[in-house]
């Protein structure tokens, strides 16, 4: 698939992930790649040697796929936990041929994250179906800088006359209390996620949209919470996501140019450190 126009498109997730834009476009993930520790070099690094999922990452995809009702198959590999080898290569087996393998135990507890999930009125009203589509990707071309970028929406609200367009955002969590979620969030960098999901229903629409955090926790009672950002924690999102593309747009035409450190890494300076603050208070009450 090759996408040459901005528009909303319905494809599937995988094409979405190979970017079918060419030239290539910048999505939320890549920004935080580029601006977690290791930056540029850890993020290049890791286009020719992805990571393999974490088992609480492939949980969260298939508590996507029962709550949204689109995705990766589920695959079953019953065993009790990841240690034989014999249940390591069922899941990688799954993997290539895109399913989400997960132990028995926790096909249930999706199961049972979705049951919950729909008995609370709150949620079931966010993503109505006749409302909105769960799964749908956006491309558009930033207007001051003149890349490409790109977001796949968990769920696009439709426009309707009257009614503010809400883009829902599902997350699963070891907590959504609303001391701990934040947390996550700045962990994370769901905020310029959001900041990026925001900017692509402006560029397409023309108007600005709400957004809403649906947060349910990944052990019983299955609690689920609901959040919408501040105008500032937006505003860094969306400077991080600035910062983002133009690290990005430099890097890539430094490793055109052939430069030899066209996606540098840390430092190459010797620099001076200290305890964090919570060791050196610890070591003064100990004193």
């Amino acid at each position: 698939m090759i996408i040459t126009e901005p528009g909303i498109y319905d494809i599937p997730e995988a094409d979405y992930h190979r970017d079918p834009v060419p030239g290539g476009s910048l999505s939320a993930s890549t920004a935080k790649r580029l601006l977690a520790e290791g930056g540029p070099a850890r993020y290049r690094y890791l286009l020719d040697h992805p990571e393999e999922p974490s088992g609480t990452m492939e949980l969260g995809t298939a508590a996507h796929k029962l709550v949204l009702g689109v995705g990766a198959p589920i695959v079953e590999i019953q065993a009790e936990n990841w240690r034989k080898d014999a249940t390591k290569e069922a899941a990688a087996k799954a993997r290539a041929a895109g399913g989400v393998p997960l132990l028995t135990a926790d096909v249930q507890v999706v199961h049972e994250m979705a049951a919950a999930l729909r008995k609370r009125k709150t949620a079931v009203a966010l993503l109505n179906p006749s409302r909105g589509d769960p799964e749908r990707s956006v491309f558009w071309i930033d207007q001051a800088s003149g890349l490409w970028k790109r977001a796949r929406f968990d769920f696009m609200p439709r426009r309707e006359a009257g009614r503010l367009p809400v883009i829902v955002d599902y997350k699963t969590c070891a907590s959504a209390g609303k001391r701990d979620f934040p947390r996550s969030v700045d962990s994370f960098g769901y905020h310029i996620q959001a900041a990026q999901y925001c900017d692509a229903w402006r560029a397409i629409h023309g108007t600005d949209p709400g957004f809403v955090f649906l947060a349910q926790e990944t052990k019983p009672p299955y609690l689920t919470a609901y959040y919408q950002l501040d105008a500032e924690s937006l505003a860094i999102g969306r400077q991080a996501m600035a910062d983002a593309m133009e690290t990005w747009r430099d890097c890539r035409a430094a490793e055109a140019q052939g430069a030899e450190h066209a996606w540098p890494g840390y430092s190459d300076e010797i620099e001076t450190i200290a305890l964090p603050r919570w060791s050196r208070a610890r070591e003064d009450y100990y004193a």
